[in-house]
């Protein structure tokens, strides 16, 4: 299952990776958000790992991250695997003009496990995609929001 979400947002470049680029800002844009710790391999590099956790629905569920490509503020590619499935996910990062910034979200379910997750990818695929645009736009209003 692949699908692409994006949003402009109205704030540079620099800005835009600056706060993209530390997971300590992960809770102001993404529901559910617990926490970000580095498994292996230098934080944020190409090859590192680190694991992801979300309490969503009472329910925790980890993900690890392997970052894939690095090249800010062009882009940051990661692989996340979870007990249901695995996807990657590929961020852009295009300058409009010096204060406004395309972000681009491509994203590639490429393993299924859970018969619920696949029951839903089959039915209801715009879900996916829906929680993917949300916290796009709760990370356009987060960097708009926060001051320079």
């Amino acid at each position: 299952m692949n699908f692409a979400c994006g949003v402009d947002i109205n704030a540079s470049r620099e800005k835009v990776i600056a706060l993209f680029d530390n997971p300590n800002n992960m809770k102001h844009w993404q529901d559910g958000f617990v926490s970000f710790k580095n498994i292996s391999g230098e934080k944020g590099t190409v090859g590192s790992e680190s694991i992801i956790t979300y309490n969503i629905k009472n329910r925790e569920i980890e993900l690890i991250e392997t970052v894939v490509v690095r090249d800010l503020p062009r882009e940051f590619t990661g692989n996340y695997v979870f007990k249901e499935g695995a996807n990657s996910m590929r961020n852009l990062f295009k300058e409009i003009t010096p204060q406004k910034t395309r972000y681009t979200a491509e994203v590639n379910y490429y393993e299924i496990n859970s018969f619920i997750m696949k029951l839903m990818s089959w039915f209801f695929p715009g879900i996916f995609k829906k929680q993917v645009q949300k916290w796009m736009n709760q990370f356009k209003d987060f960097v708009e929001k926060h001051p320079d």
